[in-house]
């Protein structure tokens, strides 16, 4: 995933987040700052693969926060998980000068041409959250989906004894998060030989479709004690699907510590969450990414520790 185009991209987006409001659905909205950051004057633009998910606003928010603070204009758009939109915006991005931009990519192949384009014009790129295939960017900033995945298959384990038949909701296919959450849980479930695998099945990292989802996977798997969706919004979905049997007679484990999922482990009906820190992955991006835009040469992958949120535990995980 090492993809220079998509660090510069990313440090472009980290100085212009400074100056970023929130993105619109079709453009997107900017902001400045006249404060002398280490990131003053520089221009970055960020896409963002949807801001129709809590996970990232507050990647964007973080993004924007950390642009402020160092003095730079962010500016942000929202891609509304359409990979042909997104890379209308990172040539956008690329013919308004960008320093650097930031990828969180729709679709990790999708999104190579438009970080090719961006890195012939020596506009670094900084993948987020997500990697990049068959193209070079700067750096990628990103959780270590697959080490996650592990520790969901080890915490869905714990709270089902070891034994018995589970479903996973997966995410948007094409996307490196999707891929590595689910060969992490895959390689991690191998472990317990008394848990069958019964079905795994797309949800797209969308509330309404994991319910839609796993409302059909019950009508013909309705003995399973265990649920792995690989993103929180999934994971709620399928807990308003299970109604009485979430947190009870099914455990549900899902990915990312949104405020959402985390008040659901207090409530008892989400077992736990593998949390990642997406408002410090907006940040790193950002500072990153004015770090390229200065001619810096990044690490090709920057990982964010990831940690596994339960009813113990929760009070360490900020809601806000």
């Amino acid at each position: 995933m090492r993809i220079p185009a998509l660090v510069a991209a990313g440090a472009a987006l980290a100085l212009g987040l400074t100056a970023c409001g929130s993105g619109s659905s079709s453009g997107g909205s900017g902001s400045g700052s006249s404060s002398g950051g280490s990131g003053s004057g520089v221009k970055i633009g960020m896409s963002i693969s949807t801001l129709n998910n809590p996970y990232f606003v507050q990647l964007r928010q973080g993004a924007e926060a950390e642009a402020k603070k160092l003095g730079a204009t962010l500016t942000v758009t929202d891609a509304q998980n359409d990979a042909s939109q997104q890379v209308n915006q990172v040539q956008n991005f690329t013919s308004q000068s960008m320093k650097a931009i930031i990828l969180n990519p729709v679709d990790s192949d999708a999104a190579a041409p438009a970080v090719k384009v961006a890195e012939r014009s020596s506009i670094p790129v900084l993948a987020v959250d997500r990697g990049v295939n068959n193209a070079q960017v700067a750096q990628t900033v990103a959780s270590d989906n697959v080490a996650g995945g592990k520790l969901a298959a080890q915490e869905l384990a714990k709270q089902i004894s070891e034994k018995g038949k589970v479903v996973v909701l997966q995410g948007v296919a094409g996307t490196s998060a999707a891929r590595d959450r689910g060969q992490g849980f895959t390689d991690g479930i191998k472990a317990y030989p008394n848990i069958q695998v019964v079905a795994q099945q797309p949800a797209d990292f969308d509330r309404t479709k994991g319910l839609d989802v796993m409302t059909n996977l019950l009508q013909s798997n309705p003995d399973i004690v265990g649920v792995f969706a690989e993103n929180d919004e999934m994971a709620l979905g399928a807990i308003k699907a299970l109604g009485a049997k979430a947190g009870k007679e099914v455990k549900v484990v899902g990915f990312d510590g949104t405020p959402d999922g985390l008040k659901a482990i207090q409530a008892g009906t989400l077992a736990a969450s593998v949390a990642q820190q997406p408002a410090l992955l907006g940040q790193q991006a950002v500072q990153n990414a004015v770090k390229a835009a200065g001619g810096e040469k990044l690490t090709a992958k920057l990982d964010v520790p990831v940690k596994i949120a339960t009813k113990d535990n929760v009070s360490e995980f900020s809601a806000s």
